[in-house]
């Protein structure tokens, strides 16, 4: 790598970090407007809110970093363009495409870190975060172990094996203590049905009834269960794409797969995390158009504003092409690499007429 190269490569870097910091800061702002509509609500307080955009903050920059790759491509090569560096690197003999292979190397640097924090770091605080939101807002003491999710309520004791669609349960056991906490009252449900205002209907219930002298059985068919338990309070072991690296995104669908499960929306997200290091390289490839062949007169915010409408186009385009495949069930490797491929077309088209 020559001295050009490398004061390309470590100018782009910088604006993209320092755009990246900006974005993220503004995320966070309107995420933490959002979520000052619940402060209160259980335990949920400041402390919390700010332990939830710092648990949140790696999913947000996982998915600013193109953004900021255009962003702060624009800026640094735009200033370079203004200032003249530009035509005094090309006076030394670097050529047009010499300063896009040295933008290029920068994204490869942005693109290692970003499948490092999208595949170690955001998923496993994604998901603290969700246990630290739902379990402050609810008074339930929750714990997720492989044999389900336990909540407790007073004196009772809840497991949930399976959550399904609409936030319904299935293999339910409920065990009640007496005031001395010796074990009461054991209850298992094939089925709950949430019917709001805090009540259930279980179903296909077997219940046992223990006291000092004797246990009682007993079976019912359906039963109204009350409880401060609400669906949104399950959502914790709801699996989420965003709480999932590449390889659990893989296994996951071969586990629906095998058991005859619609797995479209997880494999548009696979296939959407194998593409956002090419989405980076994009970004850079399609910036160098725009400072190259834009006049040097243009100020900071004109490139600011290109780069904004651009990226936005971009992500407004990607999702409702993933969302229409979702709708028709179209294939998900397609529809995610898709936008991708066109706009990689379009801006080899631009480059390769530059002169």
């Amino acid at each position: 790598m020559n001295v050009l190269t490398g004061y390309i490569v470590k100018e782009v870097l910088k604006g993209s970090f320092i755009a990246l910091l900006l974005l993220l800061t503004l995320f966070n702002l309107f995420t933490f407007t959002d979520e000052l509509k619940e402060l209160g609500k259980g335990h949920y307080g400041l402390r919390e809110i700010f332990y939830y955009l710092a648990l949140t903050s790696p999913r947000v920059l996982y998915e600013l970093v193109p953004s900021s790759a255009l962003l702060g491509s624009l800026f640094i090569l735009g200033a370079m363009g203004n200032h003249r560096e530009l035509i005094a690197m090309r006076a030394a003999g670097l050529s047009i495409f010499g300063i896009i292979k040295a933008v290029l190397l920068a994204g490869a640097i942005l693109a290692l870190v970003s499948l490092c924090i999208g595949e170690f770091i955001a998923p496993l605080a994604e998901r603290k975060a969700q246990v630290i939101k739902v379990t402050a807002q609810n008074e339930q003491v929750v714990a997720g172990t492989r044999y389900g999710l336990w909540l407790r309520e007073g004196k009772k004791f809840i497991n949930v094996r399976q959550i399904k669609d609409g936030g319904n349960l299935a293999d339910i056991s409920i065990y009640e203590l007496d005031d001395d906490h010796h074990l009461r009252l054991a209850r298992h449900a094939e089925q709950a049905v949430y019917l709001g205002k805090q009540q259930w209907k279980l179903m296909h219930i077997s219940q046992s009834e223990i006291s000092s002298g004797q246990m009682a059985a007993a079976y019912q068919d359906q039963q109204i269960w009350k409880s401060s338990i609400a669906p949104d309070l399950l959502k914790i072991v709801v699996v989420s794409p965003d709480d999932l690296s590449i390889v659990d995104l893989a296994n996951y669908i071969d586990f629906l797969k095998e058991n005859h499960q619609k797995s479209h929306v997880f494999e548009l997200a696979f296939w959407g995390r194998l593409v956002n290091p090419l989405i980076i390289f994009i970004m850079l490839l399609v910036s160098a158009p725009f400072v190259i062949g834009i006049k040097r007169g243009v100020s900071v915010g004109g490139r600011m504003m290109i780069g904004i409408i651009i990226g936005m186009s971009f992500n407004i385009i990607d999702k409702i092409v993933g969302h229409i495949g979702l709708i028709y069930e179209l294939n998900p490797a397609l529809m995610a690499i898709l936008p991708s491929l066109t706009v990689l077309g379009l801006a080899l088209f631009t480059v390769s007429r530059l002169q």
